[in-house]
């Protein structure tokens, strides 16, 4: 009994080893990751950057007579047509300088006739050789210098005439006026810079948007454009979308007049200037106010895109994984730029080829996986 308890042992030890050798090993499936399609389609350029609302034309009111500040008839701050009477200066001295000015002009006429008639009579005299040439001449250069003389009163009068204009101190823009440098029954003095300033205007119809982008975007920019990547809208030129403080977009659209001849070298950026248009009434835009500026209106015409989450960027550069045919993943080399919420391939990814997106971190290159393509990826 007890040799067949030890056959039946050895022979169940047997069964169990053979048993163990027949079973096959248990494989690991490949990982799943998410893949989409490189697609061709047209990409909206996206340039944005700090800007800053500026007025389009920035002047000083300065007085152009001395005199007394007689009245202010503004109110600060507020918006003023062209035209409109800003300030008084005291008139008096300049309306006594005027009546000056006419007598003088009375007198220099009155003695141009009297030349004149004392010049023809001589003329006639000489011509009958009953006076000398002396005379004669002497009768000439008289009636001369007395019309020398009437030129001379008559612009005396018309600079009386203007120093009493300017006593009356016109808006030269239509604008807002900002607050008065000068109180009234001040003595304000043309010839003193610290003392002829009365107030400052700001044109605000339009307003300018002031801003810099850098000099490799630009560059880019450029390139792309004469290569005929980038295409711009009908009208040929870009536009101008200014995002207000809280986010929301102005109602209206500006355009681009000015572009720096040369890049900043300080901060490597060039300055691009923008006109837009702007409600007097309304007053959503103030000169000084920090908002960001868009330049909309151009795009990359089939462009091959991918999402930028498939880009891995690397010491040596960048490179996506491809999933070939056999789903095995291969390393691919490609020059890539991030153009808003995609990833625009120049070169070494064609349209159709398909690549992870997204467990990038579960891919192995040479190793096969699991494609899953996501079907709420825009990309797909």
């Amino acid at each position: 009994m007890k040799n067949n308890l030890l056959k039946g042992l050895s022979l169940a030890v047997l069964c169990a080893i053979w048993g163990c050798k027949e079973k096959k090993p248990t494989e690991i499936p490949p990982p799943s990751v998410g893949v989409v399609k490189a697609i061709k389609q047209n990409v909206p350029l996206v340039v944005e950057a700090p800007a800053k609302i500026t007025g389009s034309l920035e002047i000083q009111i300065r007085a152009q007579v001395n005199g007394i500040l007689k009245a202010r008839t503004f109110q600060e701050g507020q918006y003023i047509q062209v035209g409109e009477k800003l300030f008084e200066i005291d008139p008096e001295p300049y309306k006594a300088a005027l009546t000056r000015a006419q007598g003088a002009l009375a007198q220099a006429e009155s003695e141009v006739r009297r030349t004149h008639r004392d010049y023809s009579r001589m003329e006639k005299l000489f011509k009958d050789g009953a006076v000398s040439q002396k005379d004669h001449d002497d009768a000439l250069s008289a009636h001369e210098r007395a019309v020398a003389n009437l030129k001379i009163a008559e612009g005396a009068l018309h600079e009386a005439e203007i120093n009493l204009g300017y006593t009356e101190v016109k808006a030269p823009i239509s604008g807002m006026v900002r607050k008065e440098a000068q109180s009234v029954g001040n003595l304000v003095a043309s010839s003193k810079e610290e003392s002829s300033l009365l107030t400052s205007m700001v044109q605000i119809c339009p307003l300018h948007v002031v801003f810099s982008i850098s000099g490799d975007l630009w560059g880019k920019m450029n390139k792309n454009y004469l290569d005929g990547k980038l295409k711009l809208a009908k009208s040929g030129d870009f536009w101008i979308e200014v995002i207000m403080p809280d986010g929301s977009v102005y109602p209206e659209k500006g355009k681009i007049i000015f572009v720096d001849s040369s890049e900043d070298s300080q901060t490597s950026s060039v300055c691009i200037k923008g006109e837009i248009r702007n409600d007097a009434k309304q007053q959503l835009l103030l000169p000084g106010q920090f908002v960001r500026a868009k330049l909309v209106g151009a795009q990359y015409r089939d462009a091959v895109v991918i999402p930028p989450s498939a880009l891995i960027f690397t010491p040596t550069g960048t490179v996506v994984y491809v999933v070939a045919s056999n789903n095995v993943v291969e390393v691919r080399p490609v020059k890539a730029e991030l153009v808003g919420d995609h990833a625009i391939v120049a070169s070494g990814l064609e349209e159709g080829e398909v690549v992870v997106s997204e467990g990038i971190i579960k891919a192995k290159p040479g190793q096969p996986v699991n494609s899953v393509f996501k079907s709420g990826d825009s990309q797909v």
